[in-house]
């Protein structure tokens, strides 16, 4: 007779080492120079995409420096989570990418002219509201598991 046991307990082992190892992934901060540093790089990434705008003009400059702050304010808020590990810090993330996706979206609408550019801009919106409910429902549901 063939016995799985010696699988059944790698299979364990491997379970539990995952565990314990995102648990105190979520547990850690990161040092405070370390955080520093790569907030610092976070700026310094939103000034050097800032000033690859200023080649362009008219809508295409101002989409590009929107682009250039979304991504930095979505960068904080993603380093924050990473350092914290918090779940509201997690949802905060979230909401910063929906209203930064809108805001970007928006932006670009500007390019199209009347009708079309309503359209662009409703779309865009119902996009951001679908996200930000997401995000409500995921936090209900956070508050109903605590």
């Amino acid at each position: 007779m063939i016995t799985f046991r010696p699988i059944k307990l790698s299979m364990l082992a491997a379970c539990l080492t995952m565990a314990f190892a995102s648990g105190y992934a979520a547990d850690t901060k990161m040092s405070k120079e370390d955080y520093k540093a790569a907030k610092d790089k976070i700026e310094a990434e939103y000034k050097a995409g800032k000033d690859a705008c200023k080649s362009q003009s008219g809508n295409a400059k101002d989409v590009c420096e929107k682009e250039a702050k979304a991504k930095e304010k979505v960068a904080k808020a993603e380093l924050e989570y990473n350092n914290t590990g918090k779940e509201s810090d997690r949802l905060k993330l979230a909401k910063t990418k929906a209203e930064q996706d809108y805001a970007v979206a928006k932006e670009r609408c500007e390019d199209k002219k009347g009708a079309e550019e309503s359209a662009c801009k409703a779309e865009a919106k119902a996009a951001e509201k679908k996200a930000l409910a997401d995000i409500k429902v995921e936090k209900a549901a956070e508050k109903k598991s605590s």
